[in-house]
Order: structure tokens, then sequence, then C-alpha cells
């Protein structure tokens, strides 16, 4: 008897042409009511079960049996539109879910249904006016994906609206600030948008997000003295706003004030406002400039240090390869350091921080290095290149003899260190005046330039 109960629930629910009402059309002997109903809920639970172990060909005519006794039911359209839509069969699937909706219109899963065919087919013109009526049930969530479907339609007035308004009810999200800025970059949206936002201004100066976009929109027109007196009106309207520091750091960057983008700069990096990229990009900024401007290498050094939490990017390793890059070896070398300092087993700066050395000539300093890190890493050949070189040049053929003899061994399918190895090897033999494995290194060194020219 529960199982009855539990069964016309399922399929009465918001429907009013279950069992319950088929059969009090009219009398009908208890038995034929009995055998009828028990047909009915075999051949529904037979459908469930098939499209459980997906055998959706065999759920739908199960379905299509109940459909016979209940032909206005929604709940068995809505069953078969879904084994349809398993199979791929989207011309079915839709024609299955329409039915169900237009049997019951208040049911948000139906028109859900329907908009996982559009979905799925990519058919985004479908897919709007459904989406619009989603909204009723769950506003913020399917406005989301009503902007997408604005943008892949080519509707951008409709999507840049709509954006505009979610900005006012939810806030911003990077996805919808990428989709502003695409649509923005289209002259036919700037003027009237710019005209818009500046009246914003007017009616809620205390409203920062106007600001923002109305400076990223001169910027984009190349009009910077409008961007800069746009963040200025920021920084007076709203004196606490960490955004509006980003655009004076530029502007000040641009205007060769390194005062006064090192304060900017150093209140985006305070700000926990401030995403984590764009103090990046500042920091980045900030580097090049200060190359440029060697004064301002003190300020660049206290500004690293605001990420030495950063468990994504090693700061101080990635300043210390641009300097490398410009040849500029003592702030190679500092940085490099620092990143060490920071974790001392990567590898990866430990050989950045040698080349340095090497590159520099200062080999009494890379032979130390080099030498101290064999003592952590006794198989890293690189390591044993770099002390051997060291010692060669410092005339030490002895010394550079041992660490390149044991260094080569482990040398693994690397041709290029092999080959740098023969070479210092070579110059170590010359050293030491052991002409017969000098000639034995040089016929290896000729055998592997011969390989590699292959």
């Amino acid at each position: 008897m529960k199982f009855k109960i539990l069964f016309c629930g399922v399929l009465l629910s918001g429907s009013l042409s279950g069992p319950a009402a088929l059969y009090a059309q009219e009398p009908k002997e208890p038995d034929q009511v009995a055998l009828a109903n028990s047909e009915f809920e075999n051949n529904f639970f037979e459908a469930l079960k098939q499209k459980g172990i997906e055998n959706y060909d065999k759920a739908i005519k199960a379905l299509e049996k109940c459909l016979v006794k209940e032909q206005d039911n929604p709940v068995l359209y809505h069953e078969l539109g879904k084994n349809y839509l398993s199979l791929k069969k989207y011309a079915e699937a839709e024609k299955a879910f329409i039915k169900a909706r237009d049997l019951e219109p208040t049911n948000r899963w139906y028109w859900q249904s329907l908009y996982d065919v559009y979905y799925e087919t990519k058919d985004f013109n479908k897919s709007i006016p459904i989406v619009q009526k989603l909204t009723e049930w769950r506003k913020e969530f399917f406005q989301e994906d009503l902007v997408s479907l604005y943008m892949y339609t080519q509707q951008f007035d409709k999507a840049l609206a709509l954006i505009n308004e979610m900005e006012q009810t939810v806030g911003m999200s990077e996805k919808r600030e990428m989709y502003k800025l695409q649509i923005l970059s289209d002259n036919r949206f700037k003027k009237p948008q710019k005209e818009m936002l500046e009246d914003a201004i007017k009616k809620n100066p205390k409203e920062e997000a106007n600001y923002l976009e109305l400076i990223y929109l001169y910027s984009e027109s190349n009009q910077e003295q409008k961007a800069q007196e746009v963040a200025k009106k920021l920084e007076k309207e709203i004196p606490g706003s960490d955004w509006g520091q980003v655009s004076l750091f530029k502007f000040n960057l641009n205007s060769n004030d390194g005062k006064k983008a090192s304060e900017s700069m150093f209140r985006v990096l305070n700000s926990k406002k401030i995403d984590r990229k764009i103090k990046h990009r500042v920091l980045n900024e900030f580097l090049i400039f200060a190359s440029n401007n060697p004064q301002y290498m003190g300020d660049l050094e206290k500004a690293v240090n605001y990420f030495e939490d950063d468990k994504q990017v090693n700061v101080p390793k990635e300043i210390g390869k641009f300097f490398f890059s410009k040849a500029k070896y003592p702030e190679a070398i500092k940085y490099f350091e620092k990143a060490l300092a920071a974790k001392q087993d990567d590898i990866e700066t430990v050989e950045l921080l040698l080349y340095t050395y090497s590159d520099s000539g200062q080999y009494s300093q890379l032979q130390k290095k080099a030498t101290e890190y064999i003592d952590l890493y006794p198989t890293h050949a690189r390591l044993y290149y770099f002390a051997g070189l060291a010692a060669n040049k410092e005339k030490q053929f002895a010394k550079a003899k041992d660490y390149l003899e044991t260094g080569i061994d482990f040398v693994v399918e690397d041709q290029d260190l092999e080959l740098w190895f023969t070479k210092q090897l070579a110059e170590a033999y010359t050293g030491l005046g052991d002409t017969k494995k000098k000639d034995q290194v040089l016929q290896r060194q000729a055998k592997l330039e011969k390989n590699k020219s292959k």
C-alpha cells in the first residue's frame, strides 16, 4: 500500500492527471483498478530502472506504454525527454520537454531541461527566452548565463545593460568585466558609455566603480589627460580608494615621477582589496622603471618584501631573471640569493645564481658556491661542471680534473652538458700536461660535436 501511495505522489506532483484522477472518472471493478494501476506502475518503474542502467531505448518504450494510459502527464514527457537527451536525439528531446513545459509551465525543471537541450546543441538564440524565464526562479545564477548568451549572439547592447545592472545588484565579476572590456573596445559603445559614466559620477560621486570604468575608457581612447583628471577626482572624492592608486601609479610612472609612483605602489601593495595579479603587474612596471632609474632600487627591494608569503610565484627569483637577462649581474645575484633564502632547495635558482657568477667572471665565488651545493646535491652533474669551470679559470687544474671526472659520470642524456664537460676536461688536462688524456677527451669532444650536428 505504501508503494502505491508513494508512486502516486511522485506522478501527481504538480499534475491533475494522475492515476487517481483517471480512475475516478467512472466506476470500475476493484480488480480492474488494481490491474490497471499495477500495469502503469510496472512500466513507469521499468523505465526508471532501464534509464539507470543506460538502456535508454528500453526506457523510452516503457514510457510510451505509460503514455497510452496518461497522455497528458508532464512527468512522463519529462522522463521521455531525458532519455532522448541521453541518446543525443535532440529534436525528440526538445519536443518531449516542450510538451512537459506546456502541460505544467510553472515547473522550473521542465524549463531547465529544455535549456539543457539548447545548451548541448549550442542553439543560443533559442536558449535566450528560456534563460530569461529561468531568472524568475534563480535570478542571479541565470543572469550570468544570459550575459554570456547575449555575447555569443552579439547582442552587445543587451549584454552591457545587464552587466551594468548586475554590477549594481551583485557586484563585479572577472568574467563580466572581461565581457565589458570587450564591448567597450568597440567605438560604438565608448562615447555613450563615457557620457553615462560622467553623469553617474555627478549623481553619485562616492561610487568607486564608475570612476574606474571611466578611467579605463579614456585610457583605451588614448585620452590620458582626461583619465588622469578622473583618477585625481576619485582620489579627492574617495581618499581611501586603493583602486584609484592603481591608476595614479601608472600616470606617475608615465610622468617619470618616481617618488609619487612609489607612494602609489606601496598603497596598492598594502591593500587587501586589490587582487595579487594586479599587485604583480604594478611591481613589474616599477621593476622596469627602477632598472632605468637606479635611484629607486631601494624602493624596488622594499616592494619585493611584500611578496614573501607568495606561494605561487617566487618573486625575487623572477626579478633575478630580469636583471640576469639585462646583464645586470650584481642585482641578479642579490635577488637570486634572496630567492634561495626563502626556498633553499630550488635547484633551478641555484643554477641561475651559478650562471650569473660565471657570466660575470666571479670564479672564486662560483667555485665556493658550486662546491657548497655539491654537498647538498652530490649527483647533480651541472654543479660539478661549474666547480670544474671555476677551478680551471683559477688555474687550479688538479681540482678541476677531479670535479669534472666525477661529475661527467652523472650526465644523463644531455649532449650539450657532456660537451661542456669534455671542453673543460681538455683544458684541465692541458694545464696538467697530461697529453694522453687530453687527446682522448678531444676525440670524445669531436664525436659529440659530430653527433650534435646530425
